[in-house]
């Protein structure tokens, strides 16, 4: 792009100081722009945070790339004061994983010879590990940002503190939906490479050529397409920690190369002839079986035995006692407070259907049903009218739950009646998740004015896995 790269900004880029090699040692993201805002330079460690590659934001508008509200609200940039003193402030953005990362930004404008700004440099400072150590943001009965009460939750958050301070890799198993993807966040949080980047590689989500390629890099030229070099997400973490979600679903040939990786800590890009010495730590997860796979051939043993030193498993909600009342009372306080709802509590029915309702798809479907109850509430209590219709059609001919009054849990919404704990009779036998999940969608759907990326969010999935979902169901 003409007129993109301030003269003297591409002479240091091209000096033999390496200064990109210096940007990226920088533990803390770092966006170099043009006069007009235009990404000239992201290092290392943004990539990391962000997911975006050098070669995706290039001669984009920094807003499109950091995706904070800092931006919307009141762009660093263009407050900066007349002086030229570099800007702070605390703000958020938003990844490519779609995750809302609190963060600091400090701009300085890059200055020329005569006096003249001719770019700016951002930094940007994560501030997860300083936000879940502090004390004042701790909630009873939680580790980090993992919420429950139950003698086997109590257990995990035993443990740990003690993994987080070892370097040993970790295999975390459980159903979908249990809080896999925060307790390995909260290991790499409360470790000492919580300043370090934390990258999370989904092994299921794309084809074995390209999932090579997202993992260990390219070089320019190593297969048709190939037209820059690519670093690689293990590249990318170097001095923190690599989280491998669905790992059963990653292919045999990759299973050999991180194999490798395991043995020596050394990636070879395709089409590289030298290794990059990478420093992370593995954290694997998976809801499969993975000793059944081994013994069909479908998962390495070898490898089962490199990632399973340390194994956490996440229980099923439905084997948490007590833990369906506090969950349910923490996302109505969350979902009322940022939706900015003057709802006190569910009603007693309501709270009835929710305690005796079978959450196949565990917190994440519990989570997904306080959000929806919260938005489409209209009264002064969350009623059985505002739950999804399936819940209702479920729960209709279970016996009620019996309802008492033990002392409020801290966080609890007020005005919500507690309950006696560890109620989950089975569901109706002629309801099928796929029903379920498939009337979840239609009222996600309903909710967003058939918008389907606002539908997706609600949902807690990526806009890609609702497509195939609507397409698998037959939703027109």
């Amino acid at each position: 792009m003409p007129n993109t790269l301030p003269p003297h900004i591409s002479a240091l880029m091209r000096s033999p100081l390496d200064f990109t090699h210096i940007l990226d040692e920088i533990p803390m993201g770092i966006l170099v722009l043009d006069r007009n805002r235009r990404v000239v330079h992201l290092n290392r460690f943004f990539q990391a945070l962000s997911g975006f590659s050098l070669d995706m934001a290039r001669g984009i508008q920094c807003r499109n790339i950091l995706r904070s509200s800092a931006c919307i609200t009141n762009c660093p940039v263009l407050a900066l004061h007349r002086d030229n003193r570099s800007l702070s402030c605390k703000s958020d953005m938003i990844n490519l994983d779609r995750q809302k990362l609190p963060i600091r930004i400090t701009t300085a404008p890059v200055i020329d010879m005569s006096g003249e700004i001719t770019g700016y440099i951002e930094t940007i400072e994560d501030l997860r590990s300083i936000e879940t150590n502090d004390p004042e943001k701790h909630v009873a009965y939680s580790f980090a940002n993992i919420i429950g009460r139950s003698p086997k939750m109590e257990e995990i958050f035993q443990t740990l503190p003690m993994l987080a301070q070892s370097e040993t890799s970790i295999l975390i198993t459980g159903e979908t939906g249990t809080g896999k993807d925060l307790v390995a966040e909260a290991i790499h949080q409360t470790s000492q490479r919580a300043g370090g980047p934390f990258i999370k590689i989904n092994c299921g989500a794309l084809p074995e050529t390209l999932l090579e390629s997202e993992i260990f890099g390219h070089r320019k030229g190593a297969f048709t397409g190939a037209v820059e070099n690519k670093p690689g997400r293990f590249k990318l973490a170097h001095n923190g920690t690599i989280f491998l979600t669905e790992i059963g679903d990653l292919p045999l040939p990759l299973q050999v190369k991180l194999l490798t990786f395991l043995d020596d800590k050394i990636i070879y890009p395709l089409g590289a002839t030298k290794g990059f010495n990478a420093n992370v730590r593995i954290i694997a997860a998976t809801h499969r079986d993975l000793e059944q796979m081994v013994s069909i051939g479908k998962f390495r043993k070898d490898l089962l035995f490199r990632l399973n030193v340390a194994r956490i498993h996440m229980p099923p909600l439905r084997e948490r006692e007590g833990d369906i009342r506090l969950l349910l009372d923490h996302f109505f306080t969350h979902y009322s407070r940022h939706l900015d709802r003057r709802i006190k509590g569910f009603s007693n029915e309501t709270l009835g259907c929710l305690m005796r309702y079978k959450y196949e798809g565990n917190i994440r479907e519990l989570k997904n049903i306080v959000e929806y109850a919260v938005n489409v509430a209209a009264g002064p209590m969350v009623e059985p009218e505002n739950l999804p219709s399936y819940i209702m059609d479920t729960t209709a001919q279970l016996p009620a739950a019996h309802l008492t009054d033990p002392p409020h849990p801290p966080e609890a919404a007020p005005g919500v009646k507690a309950e006696e704990p560890g109620i989950s009779p089975a569901r109706h036998p002629d309801t099928t998740w796929a029903s379920v999940q498939r009337e979840m969608i239609m009222d996600a759907l309903r909710q967003a004015n058939g918008k389907k990326a606002k539908a997706a969010e609600t949902l807690g999935m990526s806009r890609s896995t609702l497509w195939r979902k609507i397409k698998q169901y037959g939703i027109e």
